[in-house]
């Protein structure tokens, strides 16, 4: 698939066109959201100090779907993921200008994950994450459907969750895209490669716009769009693939957002809280409470994901023995970096709130 060069021709064009499309429409869109009041206003939760027009997701998508129409062959399954990221850019849309409830956007995803069930973006079947198993798969029967709902539902909120910091899911996103492009070029599955080049171009193209300081925020019509298309992708190629460590690296290519969003559900119900509810705990907030400043919290993030990303593909690549070693690398890692940050220090919103005062004064 590497030596495929009409391949490599359509790849660079489709990231290229994507980016572009992105790049061109995030201004009006920025102009349409602050026409219609889509601002987002400084909050005891919000990092930003002045009001920021949202919306900027809109860019991102117009960019990924008028491209994948563009450059994707349109089969019934990408048809089902295209129609999905419809029905979420719509609800996003009118999250970001009236709030819906939080139960109405689950119901919308769980209305769009349907949608791409039905046109086939289903595993009815997953590696066996045991290397030393004779058992190639499992059967998953009619679990089939509730997992698959449930992964799509929990991916589209692990990346909206962690859209807390300027520049934060959308390069997060980027990186998870381009780690499962590289796996999807190693497994010889150009549709899916073909809308992970869209979905990459797309995200590079909207984050000079959203790197701090922002100038627009992607708003749940963007985050959301990406961990649905992240999510339904994945299922699409990473799951098909035909060798045992298929069961992890989409895990792997999501950790950090998924991983943040397992926090905060655990975190929230044992507080006797809905798991709705909106708190500081996230690891951006926690790792702005230690002291670092937006763009060193977003830097280490960023490599974080990058170091969990390579550690996806490698096992692609490697013996078992090495496959191992890398996801208790990556386990490693993503337990370091949690037990590091969410230690208890009952300073750190203290320390935070001293800091910001500081700043406003000079």
């Amino acid at each position: 698939m590497f030596s495929n060069m009409a391949l490599w021709i359509k790849l660079i064009l489709a990231a290229g066109v994507a980016f572009l499309l992105c790049f061109g429409m995030t201004p009006p869109v920025k102009r349409f959201a602050e026409l219609i009041g889509a601002v987002d206003k400084p909050s005891e939760r919000r990092i930003n100090k002045v009001p920021i027009p949202r919306m900027g997701g809109l860019a991102i998508f117009l960019g990924f779907v008028l491209t994948a129409l563009l450059f994707v062959p349109l089969s019934t399954q990408v048809t089902g993921i295209l129609l999905g990221a419809v029905i979420i850019a719509v609800m996003g849309a009118v999250d970001d200008i009236v709030s819906l409830n939080p139960w109405v956007k689950l119901l919308g995803q769980i209305v769009a994950a349907v949608v791409v069930i039905r046109c086939g973006v289903v595993f009815d079947a997953i590696s066996n994450p045991n290397p030393l198993s004779e058992v190639a798969f499992i059967e998953i029967g009619w679990l089939s459907v509730p997992l698959t709902v449930l992964w799509i539902v929990a991916c589209t909120n692990a990346v909206n969750l962690i859209d807390g910091l300027d520049g934060l899911a959308v390069g997060v996103s980027a990186i998870s895209s381009l780690t499962m492009l590289v796996v999807s070029l190693i497994v010889s599955d150009p549709a899916v490669s073909l809308l992970l080049a869209a979905l990459t171009g797309a995200c590079l193209g909207f984050m000079p716009y959203n790197l701090n300081p922002a100038k627009i925020f992607m708003g749940d019509v963007g985050s959301q769009l990406l961990g649905f298309v992240l999510s339904t992708v994945s299922i699409l190629g990473l799951f098909k693939m035909h060798a045992i460590i298929t069961f992890v690296v989409p895990f792997l290519a999501l950790a950090l957002p998924l991983t943040d969003t397992t926090f905060a559900f655990f975190r929230r119900i044992l507080r006797g809280q809905s798991p709705f509810h909106p708190d500081r705990g996230h690891l951006h907030h926690r790792l702005l409470d230690m002291g670092l400043s937006q763009k060193q919290a977003v830097a280490l993030m960023y490599g974080i994901s990058a170091l969990l990303g390579i550690a996806a593909v490698l096992m692609t690549w490697t013996n078992p023995v090495l496959r191992i070693g890398c996801a208790v690398l990556a386990f490693g890692i993503s337990i370091t970096v949690w037990l590091f940050v969410f230690r208890k220090n009952p300073n750190l919103h203290v320390n935070h709130r001293e800091s910001n005062e500081k700043k406003e004064q000079q």
